[in-house]
């Protein structure tokens, strides 16, 4: 059977068809056709029309791009639509938001201070409402500490975390700076570094241990009678 359909793959395409239509008629794959007709050559006539009907590198290229953002804007779409659930966020949303990231990220070791270092700024910013709003920090007692390496511009991001953290960069600690291993040529994933908030307060260090502890309890699967 396979000797039949390679043999007629062979045939229609001496006949100039492409290997998309060859594989529809023997309702193969693709990849199949590709192999089994991949020793014989095209007339230049026979590409010409190809070329004319859609099947040149380029117009397969074009279609793949156009897939692609097809994809993308269909996506785009579900994330707008699923965005619209959220119209507005209560402070006690804030307080299980900020409970929930400090569980994941935030140091846990340290007991004298609450801590939180992130490379996202919308996380940074989150955390700064978190603190600011539900555990009331007064500013004063805000410190930052910068990340970064090397090859970056470390004022340039001492300033740009200042502006996200709404932290003078004079609370800061001195810039910790990393011998960086990138190339010039790599692109930079992260240009500003990342950023830690400190709030030095060992009572509320143990107050945000507290609430994680409580939110574990909510973990358990309660049981079927």
């Amino acid at each position: 059977m396979k000797r039949d359909e390679r043999n007629k793959a062979a045939e229609l395409r001496k006949r100039g068809e492409s290997m998309r239509d060859i594989a529809t008629k023997l309702h193969v794959s693709k990849a199949s056709v590709s192999l089994w007709v991949r020793d014989i050559t095209l007339t230049p006539q026979q590409r010409t029309r190809l070329n004319r009907n859609g099947h040149s590198i380029d117009a397969i290229e074009k279609r793949r791009i156009k897939r692609i953002a097809n994809t993308k804007k269909k996506y785009a779409a579900v994330m707008k639509e699923a965005g619209r659930d959220i119209s507005s966020l209560s402070l006690h949303e804030l307080w299980l938001i900020g409970i929930a990231l400090y569980w994941g990220e935030g140091g846990k070791t340290h007991r004298g201070m609450a801590r939180i270092a992130n490379s996202d700024p919308a996380v940074i910013k989150i955390m700064m409402r978190f603190f600011r709003e539900i555990c009331n920090v007064p500013e004063e007692k805000f410190q930052g500490h910068v990340h970064t390496f090397s090859h970056l511009n470390a004022k340039k991001a001492e300033t740009y975390w200042s502006g996200v953290s709404n932290i003078p960069v004079k609370q800061f600690y001195k810039t910790y700076v990393k011998q960086s291993i990138a190339t010039k040529n790599k692109r930079d994933t992260l240009p500003y570094g990342t950023f830690q908030i400190y709030v030095c307060d060992t009572v509320l260090f143990y107050r945000i241990i507290g609430w994680i502890e409580r939110v574990k309890d909510f973990g358990e699967v309660p049981r079927k009678l």
